[in-house]
């Protein structure tokens, strides 16, 4: 194994991380958004307001995506890490 393979399975890793995080992360923008944008409109600024519909919501989106998210983790391991391995 050269450097140049293990620099090559690190930006796969990287690049399989941020497309495992990217679902949860745009959950969190959006529902801080609206959330954002209800107490502009309210005048409420309590914190909790917020944070629990914020971690309901990504519990939910990882909930629907952690399929997804095994699927990419596998395919990384099988694709690139046993390759390495048996050679």
């Amino acid at each position: 194994m050269t450097e140049t393979d293990i620099l090559d399975l690190l930006r796969e890793a990287l690049g399989s991380a941020a497309l495992m995080s990217l679902p949860l992360l745009l959950a969190a923008l959006l529902t801080g958004l609206i959330i954002g944008l209800l107490q502009a409109l309210t005048s409420i600024q309590e914190m909790t307001l917020t944070f629990v519909p914020k971690i309901g919501v990504m519990l939910l989106v990882f909930w629907a995506s952690a399929g997804m998210m095994v699927g990419l983790v596998v395919k990384l391991f099988d694709d690139r890490v046993l390759a390495l391995i048996a050679a």
